[in-house]
């Protein structure tokens, strides 16, 4: 099942994360497409927040690649944009990271093969730099999210 939300601000984008960031629990992976600058980053700020993990602890993580955070749960802020390929991603040691006992958000998940993810995101910038967001999921969850969009 999907959900389609159109954002017109930053602070809306990150509304939306926080509002799939309420249903993350251990071991969930979510996996975020879309373009640079499309606003990945500031939705993974809303899922932060949602984890109590301090928003502006998270930054683009194309330098660090792995970025972990304590919060709520674990949480750790992956982003793949440097890597070349599949065999880039094998040695990351990402099994160490996604075992279980955490939250993980990937960008630019096109080369985790082997990994399934919770939720897959999708970003796109459309006219007058509004956003749409597509979050695919199990249909329970979906319905919490809803559920979560409605009370902030």
């Amino acid at each position: 099942m999907c959900i389609e939300i159109e954002t017109r601000s930053e602070e809306e984008t990150k509304r939306v994360g926080e509002a799939l960031g309420q249903v993350l629990q251990p071991p969930d992976l979510v996996c975020i497409y879309g373009d640079l600058g499309a606003g990945k980053t500031v939705f993974i700020k809303g899922i932060a927040r949602a984890l109590d993990v301090d928003e502006r602890e998270i930054t683009s993580a194309s330098f660090v690649i792995i970025a972990e955070h304590e919060g709520k749960y674990p949480f750790y802020h992956i982003d793949l944009y440097r890597l070349s390929d599949e065999t880039d991603v094998s040695q990351l040691g990402l099994e160490d990271y996604l075992d279980g006992c955490a939250v993980a958000a990937v960008e630019w998940p096109e080369f985790l093969k082997d990994w399934t993810c919770s939720f897959e995101v999708t970003i796109q910038i459309t006219e007058n730099d509004k956003r749409k967001i597509t979050i695919v999921g199990d249909q329970q969850r979906i319905e919490e999210i809803k559920r979560w969009l409605m009370e902030i």
